[in-house]
């Protein structure tokens, strides 16, 4: 490179560090003003902004424009994931406290008390550029935080109509607009910058957005590979196994990385859940069918899909693989009964394809499989069970590296649902497993700072008799 080049991206660099910065300081001057809000006004934010987005026409308005500008999923579908995922976060963070004493335990001499973490910046994946922001908003404003969001180039638009619904929002209540903002003309380089100037980080996106995340040196919440799998064993209702298959793998075009992408199904129910499955709209592969298929998401042989087939209807990735389904087919099924690169369908598939094993036998088959399938990818995510052995999801849970197992349940209901009790969100993380800090389904507990009061409490004194009798008893002192 050239003096005059090395000049010329110094500059270039040096006018998006203060481009970012500006956004990155009035952040946190907005910041500053809800620093003291009482628990009230922080309820008070979070609902309007809540309400901002969810409102019948602007959610439909969202939908729409996040299917027209990025081109994955579909409207309604869409509709309902911006409400039932904006209103179950704001619903699970109706009783929970993050202003001032949070938590107190007399018998150990222990309060705390939550403070914000500052400015948090969020990464906005291109297949959730509706709904994704106002999760993380609200998350990062009950913590009396501010958020910047970086959207995916693809999706500006949609993202840009969002954050400015929840600035009306901040208004309306008394608050700073500025407690949300969206990075203008977003670039790798910009996010990058932002990722290195704010507080905390959360990403949602593919696996170098999050490993970005990650090496930017800021804290940072990241989520792992999907590719969610659902055993099916000889006691589950097989008619309840495949509707909530069914439902999770078609529900927006399978644009949530907890959409099945793989069942295993225990030799005695295969053949049934099967027929069930294509009763509700699967189209079952022929082998000349899936290798076509295989050629055309993965052209070039690698492990992500092509772009063209990701969340697009059952009928069109069809027809880009080069043959006809009925119309009314709302996703297909490939046998498979391999996991790694060189049986692609064990992957995750961004798409309304799903890949059937069978096992015989003992549920430790299952186990294997599922372990098999994730090892390849979606190590540590999530994966499910129907059965009415409690053993079996036992067996389930202790010998698989995963960090959600759900249990006759559609495994969307994953990131929360009125069914369960795990947090609603859409940052699914995987912990170590999957590269990340954590299990946990991102909260807004995540989104506070906690300092630890300790005040002296009656001691209670352990002795080395106490600790080590039953070691000196089996190997002497």
């Amino acid at each position: 490179m050239t003096d005059t080049a090395k000049q010329a991206d110094m500059t270039k660099q040096e006018g998006i560090q203060r481009e970012v910065e500006q956004v990155v300081t009035r952040a946190r001057a907005a910041q500053a003003t809800i620093e003291d809000y009482t628990q009230e006004q922080v309820d008070e934010l979070c609902t309007a902004v809540a309400w901002a987005v969810a409102r019948p026409e602007r959610a439909e308005a969202l939908a729409k424009l996040a299917v027209d500008e990025g081109g994955f999923g579909n409207y309604a579908d869409k509709v309902t994931k911006i409400n039932k995922r904006v209103l179950g976060v704001l619903a699970d963070m109706r009783t929970l406290r993050t202003v001032g004493v949070v938590e107190e335990d007399p018998e150990r001499g222990l309060v705390k008390i939550a403070k914000p973490v500052g400015v948090v910046a969020a990464l906005i994946p291109t297949t959730g550029p509706d709904a994704t922001p106002p999760v993380k908003a609200l998350l990062a404003l009950k913590g009396r935080n501010a958020i910047v969001v970086a959207p995916h180039p693809r999706t500006t638009e949609t993202t840009a109509a969002v954050v400015e619904y929840m600035r009306e929002a901040c208004t309306q209540v008394g608050a700073p607009a500025d407690l949300v903002q969206m990075l203008p003309a977003p670039s790798i380089a910009k996010t990058q910058e932002l990722m290195r100037q704010a507080d905390l980080i959360v990403a949602t996106g593919g696996a170098a957005m999050v490993k970005a995340a990650y090496s930017s040196g800021t804290p940072a919440y990241g989520v792992g590979v999907g590719n969610a799998v659902h055993v099916v064993d000889e006691t589950a209702d097989v008619d309840d196994a495949a509707s909530a298959i069914a439902v999770a793998k078609t529900f927006d075009y399978a644009t949530s990385c907890l959409a099945d992408n793989a069942i295993v199904a225990e030799t005695s129910v295969y053949d049934a859940l099967l027929d069930r499955l294509t009763a509700a709209g699967g189209y079952l592969c022929s082998q000349e069918e899936k290798d076509a298929l295989r050629r055309r998401m993965w052209p070039d042989g690698g492990h992500i899909p092509s772009p063209d087939v990701i969340a697009k209807p059952a009928p069109r990735i069809a027809e880009l693989a080069g043959f006809t389904i009925p119309a009314d087919r709302t996703f297909l099924i490939v046998e498979e009964d391999g996991a790694g690169p060189e049986h692609p369908f064990s992957g995750e598939k961004l798409s309304v394809v799903l890949a059937a094993y069978r096992y015989t036998g003992d549920i430790a088959r299952a186990v294997d499989l599922v372990n098999a399938i994730t090892g390849y990818q979606g190590l540590g995510h999530t994966c499910g069970i129907h059965t009415s052995r409690d053993e079996h999801v036992e067996a389930l849970a202790q010998g698989t590296k995963t960090a959600r197992v759900l249990v006759n349940q559609n495994l969307n209901e994953g990131a929360g649902s009125p069914r369960n009790g795990l947090p609603f969100t859409l940052s699914l993380s995987c912990g170590t497993w999957g590269g990340n800090v954590t299990t946990e389904n991102v909260n807004a507990r995540h989104f506070v700072n906690l300092t630890w009061v300790s005040r002296p409490i009656a001691p209670h004194p352990v002795t080395e008799e106490d600790l080590f009798a039953a070691h000196w008893e089996r190997h002497g002192r």
